[in-house]
């Protein structure tokens, strides 16, 4: 499974679906009461379902649209009215174009419109993404936060800066005690930050603390890949961050190259445990690296 989204990913930052994305099954799991995830081809889909109809938090690629929907339709008779982006990436817009034509609402921060709607160039994989199709597009963009009253509950969309990309936004199902993470959490597995698209490390903590600031132990967590996690696991996952990106920021001060940090090894008890496809314990450095240099550049 991990090989098949780390391919996925990868695709993705191309614009691209591969094939094999269609073949992949939704599954749906219950995560409190009226909200769902759903697992499939790409970024973990955030669902609540209720009175007031369908409010969905991402929705993978446009391959997956029909199996996405038939799973919707066992919690629901009526397509989503609205679809909030987390952030950018194709594997969590790519069903935008498809939905919005069955009457669904595309929300999302504003540079996630502004990053759709022109070519992207990504340094670290050397791969450009072309702009989206305008009907896949966000209709309605904010900056700081923005707030849906449905099914009972205020779901509150919550913009953190230079986080994964430079329009992260975490969703917060306030009755519920659900928090949708998007990409700024990747459960069990090392995480991609996307600096060329103004994303930080530093970032990816600040986001992880201000849902820290609002979870308590009963608090489900849906990340954008990896299971469902909680409040420990949140915790566990700052700790990570900050060790691993300490380890190398110490060996940039002390001015060693990128192929000194990686044959040093900084974080090899992690490795074993969070390397995946799309993120090997090799790129994962490279991106502490990265992010390193920049931030010892800014200081």
């Amino acid at each position: 499974m991990l090989r098949c989204i780390g391919a996925i990913v990868l695709v993705a930052l191309a614009g691209t679906a591969v094939a094999q994305d269609a073949e992949v099954a939704v599954r749906t799991e219950p995560v409190a009461p009226g909200i769902h995830v759903l697992y499939g081809s790409g970024g973990n889909i955030g669902v609540s379902a209720g009175a007031d109809g369908v409010f969905l938090v991402d929705d993978q690629y446009a391959v997956m649209t029909a199996k996405v929907t038939e799973a919707l339709a066992k919690l629901a008779p009526e397509p989503p009215r609205f679809v909030i982006n987390t952030h950018w990436h194709g594997d969590h817009t790519g069903g935008n174009e498809n939905l919005a034509a069955k009457g669904s609402l595309i929300v999302a921060h504003d540079n996630v419109r502004a990053r759709m709607s022109v070519e992207q160039f990504n340094e670290f994989f050397q791969r450009t993404t072309p702009p989206s199709p305008q009907a896949a597009l966000p209709v309605v963009t904010f900056n700081d936060s923005v707030s849906f009253f449905l099914n009972g509950d205020e779901i509150r969309g919550v913009h953190v800066p230079g986080a994964h990309t430079d329009g992260d936004v975490f969703i917060h199902f306030r009755k519920a005690n659900v928090i949708h993470a998007g990409d700024l959490v990747f459960a069990g597995l090392y995480p991609f930050v996307d600096i060329d698209a103004g994303g930080t490390v530093d970032g990816v903590v600040a986001a992880v603390d201000r849902m820290l600031a609002l979870a308590d132990d009963a608090t489900r967590v849906i990340p954008g890949h990896g299971e469902v996690t909680d409040k420990a696991g949140l915790a566990a996952y700052r700790e990570m961050l900050l060790v691993t990106s300490g380890r190398v920021r110490e060996l940039v001060k002390a001015g060693k190259t990128v192929e000194e940090v990686l044959a040093a090894n900084p974080n090899a008890e992690f490795d074993v445990k969070l390397g995946w496809a799309f993120i090997t314990p090799e790129r994962y450095a490279r991106i502490l690296y990265r992010d390193a240099v920049a931030s010892a550049a800014i200081r």
